[in-house]
C-alpha cells in the first residue's frame, strides 16, 4: 500500500487529469494507483492525502470517524469575538448547521510560502488570520462559513489533517507516511 502527502498548490485541481482550465495532479505525480482520499478547491492549497488503500481513504473520508482537519484561513477584515464565537459553536451554510469548530486568531502562519498569483490587498480594508479546525468537510465549507460571519476568505490552506501536516513541504513537493504515521491514521 502506498500513503502520500502532497502540498497542493493553488490553482492545481485534485484530480490527476486537467480541465482545461486548471492543471491535474498528474502535473506534480507520477506514482500509479494512488487517488486523493477528500479534496481541495483548486483556489485552496495544502495537505492533500493520496493512497491506494480503499478501506482507509472511505474511512478518513466519512465524516462519522470526524477527522480533524486544521486550516490557516486568511480573511476580509478583523473578525470580533461574536464572529469567532459563532464560528466555534456552529453557523448555518446551505440550510445546515455546522458542526462546532476550533477557531482562534493567529498572526501569518510561519514559513508560510508567498502565493502565486499573490493576494489581491486593498488598502482601505485589513485582513487577518485564522486557525480553523473542523471535523467534517462539506463543499467549501470554510469558506462558507467565513462568509457567513461577515469575513471572506481570501487565502485558504490545509495544514493537517489528524496528525498529518505539510510542515517542511514546499508547494508541489510530496513524501511518502512513515508507517507511524499511517498507524496514526487507522486509529481515528
Amino acid at each position: 500500500m502506498r500513503y502520500i502527502v502532497f502540498n497542493k498548490p493553488y490553482g492545481v485541481l485534485s484530480q490527476f487529469t486537467d480541465d482545461g482550465h486548471h492543471p491535474g495532479l498528474g502535473h506534480y505525480l507520477t506514482i500509479p494507483g494512488v487517488y486523493p482520499v477528500g479534496r481541495l478547491d483548486h483556489d485552496s492549497e495544502g495537505l492533500l492525502l493520496l493512497t491506494d488503500d480503499g478501506a482507509l481513504a472511505h474511512r478518513l473520508a466519512d465524516p462519522r470517524f470526524k477527522q480533524p482537519k486544521r486550516y490557516w484561513v486568511q480573511v476580509e477584515g478583523v473578525p470580533s469575538w461574536q464572529a469567532l464565537k459563532s464560528l466555534e459553536t456552529g453557523v448555518v451554510i446551505q440550510g445546515h448547521q455546522t458542526r462546532p469548530a476550533q477557531v482562534i486568531r493567529v498572526g501569518e502562519p510561519p514559513g508560510l510560502w508567498p502565493r502565486n498569483p499573490p493576494i489581491r490587498m486593498r488598502l482601505s480594508v485589513p485582513d487577518s488570520w485564522l486557525s480553523v479546525v473542523i471535523t467534517e468537510g462539506r463543499n467549501r465549507q470554510v469558506r462558507r462559513m467565513t462568509a457567513a460571519v461577515g469575513h471572506p476568505t481570501l487565502r485558504l490552506v490545509r495544514f493537517g489533517i489528524g496528525n498529518l501536516t505539510i510542515d517542511e513541504l514546499a508547494p508541489g513537493d510530496c513524501r511518502e507516511l512513515a508507517p507511524s504515521e499511517v498507524q496514526a491514521l487507522r486509529r481515528f
